[in-house]
């Protein structure tokens, strides 16, 4: 296991303050907020630890409503809403300085058997031979200003393979879609559930902007801004994260300064084993 995806394993694992009150430390990415993955897959986490090992997260719904601070730990509080004979529910309010930053609301299930159906997988090149993100990166590291090095070319618990040829600094206007391979850097746990929450975690990379590439902008241009509103994810089959997925992202709409994105995660056999939207704002100042 690489040390950042040991690093990320760490982080995803909450001390526990009281009953149903959890603290995660915060990873500082450069940015200048905390990374929207990182409360997605603490939260989960943290309702993790409040429900039976066999009951199975299949959905969650979330919104973030104020910008973390990298710098602090957040503090997750579990509401146990539900707990049927099939389903149970879990709604995780994470804090800062004593606000409200990020609510989730996730649904888990006991496994049962039914009717089967799925989109089918693109046609896509697969991930061997392609560039990763941080090797197309390096490509422009003579005009990236040095202040912005070691955020830029971190080395990440993922590894992303973009099929789709994209120049960040001069972005030209494409299509509203986006493929991406990518798997964790390394062996991840037996745990399934683990998996389902460093997916999410990794869900949030690469998605939003996809709804810009129709207007020749990245998260790159100058006065420019672009943020997540919410972000909602379904799982549909047991999924292996150190296996390479297919993120297979189209963004149907972008209006009154917001964008819309959707996503179809499929592993190398072809079964769809995850869906994802998310919807935020993107502005030209």
């Amino acid at each position: 296991m690489s040390k950042v995806l040991n690093e990320l394993l760490g982080l995803l694992e909450l001390e526990k303050l009281d009953e149903n009150l959890f603290i995660g430390q915060s990873q500082d990415l450069g940015f200048k907020a905390l990374f929207g993955g990182q409360v997605i897959g603490q939260a989960l986490s943290a309702a993790k630890q409040t429900l039976a090992q066999e009951r199975q997260l299949h959905s969650f719904h979330s919104y973030f409503l104020r910008p973390g601070d990298a710098k602090k730990p957040v503090t997750y509080i579990v509401e146990i809403t539900r707990d049927g004979k099939s389903f149970s529910t879990r709604r995780v309010q994470a804090m800062q300085n004593g606000r409200a930053i990020f609510n989730l609301t996730a649904s888990f299930q006991i496994e049962e058997l039914g009717f089967e159906h799925q989109d089918d997988m693109p046609a896509v090149v697969g991930p061997e031979g392609l560039a990763t993100i941080q090797e197309l990166q390096l490509q422009h590291k003579d005009v990236i200003p040095a202040a912005m090095h070691s955020t830029i070319f971190a080395e990440r618990p993922i590894e992303f393979r973009p099929v789709k040829e994209y120049d960040w600094l001069n972005p030209k206007k494409s299509s509203s879609k986006n493929q991406i391979w990518m798997k964790a850097k390394g062996d991840l746990p037996n745990d399934l559930r683990i998996h389902k929450y460093v997916l999410g975690y990794a869900s949030d990379y690469n998605f939003l902007p996809t709804a810009v590439h129709p207007h020749g902008r990245s998260v790159w241009s100058k006065d420019f801004q672009i943020a997540t509103i919410d972000h909602s994810m379904w799982f549909h089959r047991d999924f292996r994260f150190d296996d390479w997925l297919l993120y297979d992202i189209d963004s149907p709409s972008a209006s009154g300064g917001r964008g819309l994105v959707r996503g179809k995660i499929y592993n190398q056999q072809g079964q769809l084993v995850a869906s994802t939207a998310q919807e935020g704002v993107i502005r030209q100042y």
